[in-house]
């Protein structure tokens, strides 16, 4: 078969890579240069979690010893709060832990695979239409026939609007009104590099992922208003978070050099039509980033269709109930780390919740655990911890009621003793 390919980020990328293995005809076209041409030429250097779903899929394509050597080990998240900090570990496990990488780092990686095992890609050509029915792709003008398209061309897809065009589709695009700026940190003496850096606040956050190089990538997300509004970045640092200003040496010039960037969630129906066309990752489920599961779940999207060819409906009648878990998590983890993660309250249910996980293996599993972790299906993960948490809340209210009990018996005791002296 010949698929065609929409977008060469690291879903398309990666796919191309099953599906060369496999020893299809791939065709691949993306909008932007090529990433191996250097200067970041992709125009794009986020930072990235890969975590168990994104590294499962990574090995099931032989390439998870490739990737390893560009990543920085993430063994838990740093809390600044307060002009102090804290270590809260991801998991119970050595092995229970993130991975910082580049995203041209890792996608440069994808193409040379794909590419040397037989896949085509084409750069700066814009994919402008789809003949869902033909199948086929027009590229600038062409129409390029083949036997399946794929559309990976990201949250804003041409091959989506034009895949659901006469249909009784469903389509919910929102932005949250909050944008983010990516600027450089240095590390300095004492700093712990092997962790994800959180400095939390109600209202401005900023998260920081470890390179090789010992510098971070930070990303400052504020709501639009008060991110346009910072005429003076370092006295606005040096007021809402002023021990990481001196993290940022360039702090005036990337701030006014670096765009704003735009953060925004996708749910949509649907995702195939017969077995000619088929979205997968940001085109047709982008999340916040919040619980850092975009990629992965994207990752993870190329294996699932990898054992799905025959049936692009039973792929997404699988997967699509997931994925709109996916995005209620990251929802709710842009709250915990703007508000709970400094909280001693939120630390000491963590620890409680990693506690019964060291106590009770394989029957007790922290959300986090089980969807950073495991390749447990978010719909199923989530089930799980809801189950989890009616148990701890009965158990904290059994204790309470127990403490009480035993108070009253006490009292009583007191009071009936008090009563024979009297007489």
């Amino acid at each position: 078969m010949r698929f065609l390919i929409a977008g060469a980020g690291p879903a398309g990328s990666l796919l191309a890579c099953y599906l060369a293995a496999r020893g299809h005809r791939v065709d691949v076209f993306e909008r932007r240069p090529d990433p191996r041409g250097g200067d970041d030429a992709e125009g794009r250097s986020i930072n990235l979690g890969l975590s168990a779903r994104g590294v499962l899929a990574l090995e099931h394509a032989g390439l998870m010893d490739r990737v390893r050597p560009l990543t920085v080990p993430m063994r838990g998240r740093v809390v600044h709060a307060a002009g102090r900090t804290s270590f809260h570990p991801y998991g119970t496990h050595d092995e229970e832990i993130l991975h910082s990488v580049l995203r041209r780092d890792l996608v440069t990686l994808l193409i040379d695979h794909a590419h040397g095992l037989g896949a085509r890609f084409h750069f700066g050509r814009r994919v402008t239409d789809l003949d869902r029915q033909a199948p086929a792709l027009q590229v600038e003008g062409e129409w390029i026939h083949g036997d399946a398209v794929v559309g990976a061309d990201g949250a804003f897809s041409t091959v989506r609007a034009h895949l659901h065009r006469g249909l009784r589709a469903d389509h919910h695009q929102e932005f949250l009104p909050w944008g983010y700026k990516e600027l450089t940190m240095i590390a300095n003496a004492g700093f712990r590099l092997e962790a994800l850096h959180v400095w939390p606040g109600g209202d401005g956050l900023i998260v920081a992922h470890p390179n090789r190089d010992t510098s971070l990538t930070a990303t400052l997300f504020l709501p639009y208003d008060e991110l346009e509004a910072i005429t003076d970045p370092e006295a606005f640092f040096a007021e809402r978070f002023p021990d990481a200003l001196p993290l940022l040496p360039d702090l005036a010039k990337e701030f006014a050099a670096n765009p704003v960037g735009h953060l925004v969630s996708v749910r949509t129906t649907p995702w195939h039509h017969e077995n000619k066309v088929v979205l997968i990752g940001d085109a047709c489920h982008a999340v916040y980033p919040f619980y850092g599961q975009g990629m992965n779940a994207a990752l993870e999207d190329c294996l699932l269709l990898d054992a799905r060819l025959d049936s692009f409906a039973a792929f997404e009648s699988a997967r699509r109930p997931h994925t709109d878990v996916l995005d209620e998590l990251s929802r709710e983890n842009f709250v915990e780390l703007r508000q709970r993660v400094a909280s001693p309250l939120h630390a000491a249910r963590k620890r409680a919740d990693l506690l019964l996980a060291r106590l009770l293996p394989g029957r007790w599993r922290p959300l986090y655990t089980m969807i950073s972790h495991t390749t447990t299906p978010y719909a199923d993960a989530l089930a799980r911890a809801r189950k989890q948490e009616a148990i701890l809340r009965w158990g904290a209210a059994a204790v309470t009621a127990g403490l009480g009990l035993a108070a009253l018996t006490k009292l009583a005791g007191r009071n009936t003793g008090h009563a024979h002296r009297s007489r």
